[in-house]
């Protein structure tokens, strides 16, 4: 598959700048993969597509407040952070990616808060994400960890909307987040409100969680026409043995399993055994779906409309077939579906 084999047109006004009023009325297109069939739905309906037993996966990871917002040393010019990876609890080490990068040197110190209540100092300048940053704070680990989120923004995609509000602090995790580590949300999940869990519970769906902390290679601009060239960054995966055998017993009974995300599908994908099954996991991976793509473990998946060229189209893609999905796409931006992380829903089955 080739990079232009995922552009399309996709006018700014399909882009949803701020959630549904509730998580679950938003509206869920269905796309049967083996005839091509599209249904419309709204998305509290989506149990009507599974039976007893069926298992649903989801990705309990938790967004943190990643982005910064400071000056630099001596000029004072203004410069965002986005906080990506902690390297080193004890040394207050991150892996961050630095607005303007052109602008910042070794050595150079950053001031971010209230009165320059947090002060950091550029060590690394060659990493391959950006920047490295030592926090110069003395305090104990949990008071540095509560100034910094407090400083925080939630991570909410320029391409949204340009500035976050505070209803995003909710809106922008899933009600089940509880792993921390994440600077992207899995969107997904977002729709998942608490009667659905409820009506799950009395339907006999079982819910069951991986961990697979999101970072920004999802969103990463795929700048190479042969897909097979395209490197993702690697993202740390943790599948509990409880979980890998609910969805290994689900298969093993002709139960379907719904993977709830990109996120999810990826994380399935990578720790399978050459019976089909999925292993407990605790690692990396940077595993790049897309077509063509033999799956081993998920039944249907839930998923986003997403953007033009993004990988997350392309695993979608990979999934319910190239030429469905792209169709689907077309029906989507016709019937005024809302696309990106705060947008609608889509559901491929059989």
């Amino acid at each position: 598959m080739k990079l232009s084999q995922f552009s399309f047109t996709l006018p700014e006004e399909c882009i949803a700048k701020y959630p549904a009023e509730y998580r679950d009325e938003s509206r869920l297109m269905v796309l049967h993969k083996n005839t091509g069939d599209i249904e419309h739905r709204i998305f509290k309906d989506i149990l009507g597509y599974c039976d007893e037993n069926d298992v649903f996966v989801f990705n309990d990871t938790k967004v943190f407040p990643a982005r910064l917002r400071g000056n630099k040393e001596k000029t004072g010019a203004e410069i965002e952070v986005f906080l990506l990876r902690e390297l080193n609890k004890d040394q207050r080490l991150w892996d961050v990616l630095v607005d303007p990068a052109r602008k910042i040197r070794i050595g150079n110190k950053l001031y971010f808060g209230e009165n320059d209540s947090l002060v950091a100092e550029v060590i690394d300048n060659t990493t391959s994400r950006g920047r490295t940053l030592r926090f110069l704070y003395d305090g104990p680990y949990e008071e540095f960890k509560k100034t910094l989120y407090a400083i925080g923004e939630m991570p909410v995609p320029k391409w949204i909307r340009p500035c976050a509000e505070p209803v995003d602090t909710e809106r922008f995790q899933t009600i089940y987040a509880s792993k921390e580590g994440a600077v992207a949300s899995p969107a997904a999940g977002l729709h998942f409100s608490r009667e659905i869990f409820k009506r799950m519970e009395i339907k006999g769906v079982d819910p069951v969680f991986i961990t697979l902390q999101m970072g920004l290679g999802h969103f990463r601009t795929v700048d190479v026409e042969d897909l097979s060239k395209h490197k993702i960054d690697s993202e740390r995966v943790t599948i509990s043995e409880e979980t890998a055998d609910r969805i290994n017993r689900a298969k093993s009974e002709g139960h379907k399993v719904f993977a709830v995300g990109v996120t999810v599908v990826r994380a399935l994908e990578t720790p399978v055994t050459t019976t089909m099954q999925v292993k407990p996991f605790d690692g990396w991976t940077n595993k790049f779906i897309f077509p063509p793509y033999t799956f081993s473990i998920p039944d249907a998946m839930v998923t986003n409309f997403h953007l033009p060229n993004s990988t997350m189209l392309m695993s979608a893609a990979a999934f319910g077939g190239y030429e469905n999905v792209m169709k689907a796409y077309r029906t989507a931006i016709k019937e005024g579906y809302r696309f990106g992380t705060y947008g609608d829903a889509m559901l491929i089955i059989d």
